[in-house]
């Protein structure tokens, strides 16, 4: 399984599609792998200390149905470059990320609505509640804030969203994010840097932990 930050990633990537084009079976599930680890960090640290998420979902649970998302779209689209491959997973993982947070505290999410050991009656001690209430709890305003956060992601203009998705997404080095995309060092952090500032201006500096 290929590590992503590897220096042959690209290589063993174009490889792979080379092989997923000419017909390989196998090609899908070693592109897969490519994103594996990343997308499991990535969601360890957005769910870190979420005890209300994990009573619902675990964190292989999720990494799952992000990986059945990139499975799908690599059987509907062509991807000709590692550029191209890293595009896809980017997004596939940030959409799974932010369904994920607006599934569980959105207005109707199961975490919004919902806790564990509560009092099964009503107020009147005769009847059930429509729902249980959510425990006191900073989970909801922090996965609140996730979800805004992988939204304005998604929202940097394209230039700086294919460098923050290469660093921030995938776990590239800026030397290797430039040599993917065929610009200098001084070029990837110049849009990092101007990536990281519409987010926070967009966030009003508040950034998810």
């Amino acid at each position: 399984m290929a590590d992503m930050n590897h220096p042959a990633t690209t290589k063993v990537i174009e490889d792979w599609l080379a092989r997923l084009e000419s017909g390989d079976p196998a090609a899908r599930d070693h592109l897969l792998g490519c994103a594996r680890e990343r997308l499991g960090r990535l969601t360890r640290k957005m769910l870190k200390g979420y005890a209300g998420v994990k009573r619902w979902e675990e964190t292989d649970d999720v990494l799952q149905n992000a990986l059945l998302r990139l499975h799908r779209a690599l059987g509907e689209v062509r991807l000709p470059s590692a550029r191209d491959f890293f595009r896809l997973a980017a997004l596939q993982i940030r959409r799974e990320l932010l369904d994920m947070a607006r599934h569980y505290y959105g207005p109707l999410g199961l975490g919004a609505h919902h806790a564990s050991g509560a009092d099964p009656r009503g107020a009147d001690d005769s009847q059930p509640p429509p729902y249980e209430p959510a425990a006191p709890s900073h989970e909801p305003g922090r996965l609140a804030a996730w979800a805004e956060f992988h939204a304005q992601a998604g929202a940097l203009p394209e230039e700086e969203r294919e460098v923050f998705d290469l660093l921030w997404y995938q776990g590239l080095s800026q030397a290797e994010a430039a040599a993917l995309l065929g610009v200098s060092e001084r070029t990837i952090k110049r849009r990092w840097q101007a990536a990281r500032l519409w987010l926070h201006q967009a966030l009003e500096g508040i950034l998810p932990d």
